[in-house]
């Protein structure tokens, strides 16, 4: 789980290639485009910007369909009113950067609005949690149970987080099973999420560094709600 800082700055470098891609993105996307353009847009600038390769496939999922975590981008054509999800991760030196943004496209309704600012709230407090020696189990339980109070607590079906390193899940795991605490030198992702079964998913993930003196987030995108 503990990175050396050589890996540790490939893994800031990778997260920070990220940033970059979501930034244009948020100028590329239009209504009308098919999520299979969005993430193939995704992957282009990535290489563009020097990724070694992807860390995994590019998730660009929208409206209903991004009720599936880890869906496959379609000919699904965003719409006016959709979310957008898009999850994605470049490489360098083969090391992994992860993360997720969900934006709307055109408007929102009062309950994306809800959605979005609950799966907002459970992120940022889970994220406040982690430093050294904080147990991975109860990172998961406060963003599970802020995700319950506000009455979404069935639609959150995965956990709350993983390592990063040379591959994009690694230990340790922050989920309802996790018996480890958190040490430092360790990239972890923090990413709840909602999934309401044919409506619509909102999921934010962060890439964090565990330090001594806390955490440094190596995505730096903005999380408020984007309405495209």
């Amino acid at each position: 789980m503990k990175k050396c800082s050589d890996e540790l700055l490939k893994i800031m470098k990778a997260a920070a290639m990220g940033d970059m891609v979501f930034d244009h993105i948020l100028g590329y996307i239009k209504e009308g485009m098919t999520e299979k353009q969005v993430a193939d847009e995704i992957e282009r600038v990535l290489s563009l910007i020097g990724s070694t390769g992807l860390a995994f496939d590019t998730i660009c999922v929208s409206g209903a369909a991004g009720d599936q975590p880890h869906g496959v981008p379609s000919e699904k054509r965003i719409e006016a009113g959709d979310f957008i999800t898009m999850d994605f991760g470049g490489m360098v030196d083969g090391y992994c950067g992860d993360m997720t943004r969900t934006v709307a496209m055109g408007y929102v309704t009062d309950e994306q609005r809800r959605v979005y600012d609950t799966v907002l709230k459970a992120q940022e407090e889970a994220l406040a949690m982690c430093k050294v020696g904080a147990s991975c189990f109860d990172i998961d339980k406060k963003a599970r149970d802020m995700i319950t109070e506000a009455g979404y607590g069935e639609y959150y079906i995965h956990g709350t987080g993983h390592g990063v390193g040379k591959e994009v899940h690694e230990k340790p795991y922050l989920n309802t099973k996790s018996l480890e605490v958190l040490e430092a030198d360790t990239a972890i992702t923090v990413e709840p999420g909602i999934y309401i079964p044919g409506v619509m998913g909102v999921r934010i993930e962060d890439l964090a560094i565990v330090t001594d003196f806390g955490i440094i987030n190596a995505v730096r995108s903005p999380k408020e709600l984007i309405i495209l």
